[in-house]
């Protein structure tokens, strides 16, 4: 399989069990973002028992090397014994990951090697809007970003979209002013950082408009 980078075999072994790599659809590519979780995953031999372990360092013989990995770069996530198991990918950079079978009798079937590729985490982009002002007042929109600066998002209406470019903090002011007459809702369409681009629409914010207070007739005695 494409996952499957060599198989280990121990001399003392007379047959060689082939561990296939079953890897989750959302390992489909082995390229995953920062910050996800993913599962590994085999395909189980009855009575086998699996141990997996990560490494940062391509150069090493990984059928005896200690793992290299640190907790703060990917860690298993609820042990990393069994099948499948789950890891969580803290920093962006290359990973491989190991698998060893264990046969019934104590004896190490197989092992198999995966690499991971891990890419800078996806940027996001939240609006939160002021508290409720008069028609046509003057109002702010709060973009809370993720990511590395600099951002450039794109945020609409519903009906018109306006750019802000080089933004340089992860909290950004947007000033409207005039503002809108009515309630409306506002919410970001593209968020863009230093590594990639974000195209799912995010969450709405509600802009509460009150009416300006209708005309009335002054009367002098």
């Amino acid at each position: 399989m494409k996952k499957l980078l060599y198989i280990a075999r121990y001399p003392a072994l007379a047959v060689l069990l082939l561990l296939l790599l079953a890897l989750a659809p959302a390992m489909a590519q082995n390229v995953v973002y920062q910050g996800v979780t993913t599962q590994l995953q085999i395909d189980p031999k009855p009575g086998d028992t699996y141990v997996w372990e990560l490494y940062r360092d391509s150069t090493k013989n990984f059928v005896t090397a200690i793992p290299d990995c640190p907790t703060s770069d990917a860690e298993f996530v609820g042990g990393k014994t069994g099948t499948p198991v789950t890891v969580l990918w803290k920093e962006p950079g290359i990973y491989f990951f190991k698998v060893t079978a264990t046969d019934i009798t104590g004896c190490t079937n197989n092992i198999a090697i995966g690499k991971m590729k891990v890419l800078n985490a996806i940027p996001t982009a939240k609006l939160e809007a002021s508290p409720a002002v008069c028609a046509g007042e003057k109002i702010t929109l709060t973009a809370t970003l993720t990511g590395t600066a600099p951002w450039e998002l794109i945020y609409t209406d519903g009906t018109n979209s306006w750019t802000v470019t080089n933004i340089l903090s992860d909290t950004h002011i947007i000033t409207i002013d005039p503002g809108p007459a009515v309630t409306t809702d506002y919410w970001v369409t593209s968020v863009k950082d230093k590594y990639g681009i974000n195209l799912v629409p995010s969450d709405k914010t509600t802009q509460l408009i009150n009416p300006l207070p209708a005309p009335s007739s002054i009367y002098h005695r």
